[in-house]
């Protein structure tokens, strides 16, 4: 089981919220009134048996929570943030990379159009 503490007003607070409001919506109601009521028998129900199970926490979401955690015990948010928006960040080398692809595709767009025109 893994724990989190976010603020209450983010993203991630609120949806977990919403989460929490369908399955207390959808309880009440999957629960038979009557007593009387027939049980679902056959392939439908042991499909709907396999698909309520619980899901397990893949690698990747774990790797993630891990990380989110650590980055918080030690400190480093700010620096990571400001560390990827610097010259060295992945973040700048992607833009830098897109720019020069647009420049080269407008040298070659205009390229082939001189050439079309004559």
């Amino acid at each position: 089981r893994v724990t989190k503490e976010v603020d209450s007003t983010s993203k991630e607070a609120k949806s977990f919220l919403k989460q929490q409001e369908k399955w207390q919506s959808a309880a009440p109601a999957s629960l038979p009134t009557v007593s009387g009521v027939k049980r679902p028998s056959g392939m439908s129900s042991l499909l709907g048996k396999i698909g309520s199970k619980k899901q397990k926490m893949s690698t990747l979401e774990k790797s993630k929570l891990d990380w989110e955690s650590f980055k918080e015990e030690e400190g480093i948010v700010e620096e990571l943030a400001i560390h990827n928006r610097g010259k060295d960040g992945y973040i700048e080398r992607k833009a830098f990379l897109e720019r020069v692809d647009h420049r080269q595709f407008e040298i070659e767009r205009d390229l082939r159009l001189s050439r079309m025109k004559p």
